[in-house]
């Protein structure tokens, strides 16, 4: 059973940083691409960035420059760290793997304020 759990979210004035964390069990975590998608309320699921099991990287632009995400085989987890942090980046953060099949996480909070 896949099973994929999030960490790191919280409150972050802006212009602060977090680092999202995703462990992932009951999958060869090697073979998969890992994700990160967010969801604003109101708004569409989105991709944020994306990293393959080649390591190849992928982001969306309007986190291109502030946000790096990474993968970690030996610890089967993969990262989010989110630098200069902006309201607009409050979400809720999920963790996604794909390969044959897709899987989510449950999400975790991020809220950017003053």
């Amino acid at each position: 059973q896949v099973q994929l759990v999030e960490s790191g979210g919280g409150l972050v004035q802006p212009g602060g940083s977090l680092r999202l964390s995703c462990a992932a069990s009951g999958m060869i975590f090697s073979f998969y691409s890992m994700g990160w998608y967010r969801q604003a309320p109101g708004k569409q699921r989105e991709l944020v960035a994306s990293v393959t099991s080649g390591t190849n990287t992928n982001y969306a632009e309007f986190v291109k420059g502030r946000f790096t995400i990474s993968r970690d085989n030996t610890k089967n987890t993969v990262y989010l760290q989110m630098n200069g942090l902006k309201p607009e980046d409050t979400a809720v953060y999920y963790c996604h793997a794909v390969r044959n099949m897709q899987y989510w996480g449950q999400g975790t909070q991020v809220t950017v304020s003053s």
